[in-house]
């Protein structure tokens, strides 16, 4: 009896405790739950929506797919001389050659931050993190001011230039390399004689692959929704992005309601790069955690 004693108590004092732990790990799954379908039911609307002939959009509003995807496809591709083609390659100019160049730029100046000792170090990392504390939607004004001086607010450079510097973008690429970049690597590589290029091109680049793929994203992301910059900087309507085009359709939408239908066709397709994007690149996070646990 003593020893019948002995086994059961310890497994029924258990029972509380898998219970409590099953109670915390449905709370957070149950709100990432809630959270994911608050995300995603709008995204769900506007492709059901682009999916609506203009009848069917303003007469119910339900989310049974419609019966005139085709034609508002043809009628955007079409609608005022292929406009909607010519902003995006707009986006994908400024957020593709933007975020290249701030990723590389970021990985840099990450690099240097964890890596070499320098006067100034401390101050150059304080202004960074002051800069991340500082809304780019304030900065908006003070860069249109600045190229405007430099005779390039108008122009392509004026999305460009602004979106190559990303505070946050080397913040993230600093704390990578503190933790993928060893300092015993970099300094056999200078006892073998490298240069610091050879050594930040061929040892310090690869290794940082994973945490560059997340600032790209990161950057192509924001550079393609960002709105605020493109309408201050740009006039000229050859030069906008998706966001300032579709912007546009919908203000010239209060006279005609058929570009409503035109504007809700056009945010869905522009939906559609950013999916593909986040599956193509998520591949390099599966073979960073490959091979950290092969390491391991």
């Amino acid at each position: 009896m003593t020893a019948t004693r002995s086994f059961t108590a310890p497994a029924l004092s258990r029972r509380p405790a898998r219970l409590s732990s099953q109670r915390t790990k449905v709370l957070p799954t149950v709100l990432l739950l809630i959270g994911a379908i608050y995300c995603l039911v709008p995204v769900a609307w506007v492709f059901i929506a682009a999916s609506k002939a203009p009848g069917e959009l303003f007469n119910s509003f339900s989310f049974a797919p419609g019966s005139g995807l085709l034609g508002n496809l043809g009628d955007l591709f079409t609608h005022n001389g292929g406009a909607y083609g010519m902003w995006a390659l707009n986006s994908l100019l400024y957020a593709g050659v933007g975020g290249l160049l701030s990723t590389l730029v970021s990985a840099a100046a990450g690099y240097a931050l964890a890596k070499f000792d320098y006067p100034g170090r401390k101050f150059f990392f304080g202004a960074l993190l002051a800069g991340l504390l500082i809304p780019g939607i304030t900065l908006a004004v003070p860069q249109y001011l600045l190229l405007s001086d430099l005779q390039l607010a108008g122009t392509r450079w004026s999305v460009l230039l602004p979106s190559i510097i990303s505070p946050f973008g080397i913040y993230l690429c600093k704390v990578f390399a503190d933790g993928a970049i060893a300092n015993e690597a970099l300094e056999a590589a200078r006892i073998d004689g490298a240069n610091e290029w050879r050594i930040f091109s061929n040892i310090v680049l690869p290794l940082m692959v994973p945490g560059m793929v997340t600032v790209f994203l990161l950057q192509f992301v924001g550079i393609w929704n960002n709105f605020l910059l493109p309408y201050i900087m740009l006039a000229d309507q050859s030069t906008f992005p998706l966001t300032v085009g579709l912007s546009s359709l919908l203000t010239q939408g209060s006279g005609s309601p058929a570009l409503y239908s035109l504007a809700i066709t056009g945010a869905a397709v522009a939906i559609i790069p950013l999916i593909a994007l986040v599956l193509f690149l998520q591949r390099f996070w599966r073979l960073d955690l490959i091979s950290g646990g092969v390491k391991g």
